[in-house]
């Protein structure tokens, strides 16, 4: 679809959510309501539910829920398809974040499909690319050490809150150029933006994060630095500056995706360590597989969903998708497509090397990818070696936040 970022309208979509608005042409044998993100079930074990999908569920099909009716991609291969493919499966209105239609704004470059999508990449990309990514592994190292330092010797931590989030969090605030001590205030209205399912605390958290994200361009307009968000206010790509509105909607998706995803990851991961401790030492007895190890942890605890918009008619698997429906690929679930995937749960150290989901695919490939590998590598590096074993704090239930980044809400470990 062709738009003009400088100059953002909403874009006239359907949004039909609830067992009442599901449109004439789905068809019923294909209606589900699996209570995705927010079911009991699927806050019992998030992960082992998105697996049982590929035995329970049609490779495609139409899940309803009160927030947003959609078509459900599990199948690997039909992921690949929808991310590779944006001239059938747009990203223009595919991002769920509520905004003033009286001020709006695209997340950009998510909500921007190609050709314009290379343009706005191209200003970040130096910095996130492979190359890129490596002139920071000092810098996110001492961060992991100086975070030990703190609890290493007392034999316990709340891990989320003492390595989990603010090691990953400070590293992105440190590329961003934005204030350490705002990290806790940045996390919250993350949290209360991706993980309510109330669309009031949603819009006060976005109000929030949109006032303070403006204030901070203004800043870096005034003072430039090396930082990420004043390299995007002061961006003029084929010399032409960037819009307020460009400008602005870049910055505050790069925001948004920084604050959450790698913090679940970790959580998710450590809390697997602490359940398998013979696991722990196979790490550390293979230094040399670590990146084969980080790519086979990342498949299993993989967090995110990928959202997209029917851009026109479409087949796929034989269900036919009309222009306006949503989509959304469960990616953990693609990644534990048994077909490519054997034995899909089992974490394989040796597995062969195929395409994981965990940071999509295609043009809108997640930017931050190469940098959350860099960052689950050097976390597991400098934990192993102050803390070769733990375990949940016992009498400790592990619970889930509802919402669209999985991860556990607390992760208490003793040692």
């Amino acid at each position: 679809m062709t738009i003009d970022p400088a100059h953002p309208v909403p874009p006239v979509l359907p949004r039909y959510a609830g067992p009442n608005q599901i449109p004439p042409h789905i068809p019923k044998g294909l209606i589900r309501s699996i209570g995705l993100t927010t079911g009991a079930e699927f806050l019992a074990s998030p992960h082992d539910f998105m697996a049982k999908l590929h035995e329970k569920q049609p490779p495609i099909f139409y899940d309803v829920n009160d927030f947003c009716n959609a078509w459900q991609i599990i199948k690997h291969e039909d992921a690949l398809f929808a991310l590779r493919h944006p001239e059938y499966f747009s990203n223009e209105g595919a991002t769920p974040f509520p905004r003033d239609p009286d001020d709006y704004f695209y997340f950009i470059p998510i909500e921007i499909d190609p050709p314009q999508h290379r343009k706005y990449r191209n200003i970040v990309d130096p910095l996130f690319s492979p190359q890129g990514v490596l002139r920071l592994e000092g810098l996110i190292r001492q961060r992991a050490r100086d975070l030990l330092d703190q609890f290493a010797g007392t034999g316990e931590c709340e891990f989320t809150t003492a390595f989990g989030r603010p090691l990953p969090v400070s590293v992105f605030l440190d590329i961003m150029g934005l204030p350490q001590d705002m990290r806790d205030t940045f996390v919250q209205w993350a949290v209360d933006l991706l993980h309510s399912q109330d669309r009031e605390t949603m819009g006060k958290a976005m109000r929030l994060i949109s006032a303070y994200i403006k204030q901070a361009i203004a800043e870096k307009r005034a003072k430039p630095d090396d930082g990420v968000v004043s390299r995007i206010a002061h961006a003029a790509p084929d010399g032409i500056p960037l819009s307020d509105k460009e400008v602005f909607g870049f910055v505050i998706f790069l925001f948004i995706g920084g604050l959450d995803t790698v913090f679940a990851t970790l959580n998710n991961i450590w809390l697997w360590l602490a359940q398998n401790p013979e696991r722990c030492q196979e790490i550390i007895n293979r230094p040399q597989d670590i990146n084969a190890i980080v790519e086979e942890l990342l498949r299993r605890w993989s967090v995110t969903f990928s959202g997209r918009v029917v851009a026109k008619d479409v087949e796929l698997r034989g269900v036919k998708m009309k222009a306006g429906d949503r989509v959304t690929s469960i990616l953990p679930a693609c990644n534990f497509d048994p077909e490519v995937f054997p034995d899909p749960l089992k974490v394989d150290f040796d597995r062969p090397r195929k395409t994981i989901l965990a940071f999509t695919v295609g043009v809108h490939s997640c930017m931050g990818g190469h940098l959350a590998r860099l960052e689950v590598k050097i976390a597991l590096q400098e934990w192993l070696s102050r803390i070769p074993q733990f375990a949940v704090k016992p009498g400790r239930k592990i619970e889930y936040r509802p919402g669209g980044v999985v991860g556990p809400k607390y992760l208490p470990l003793v040692w």
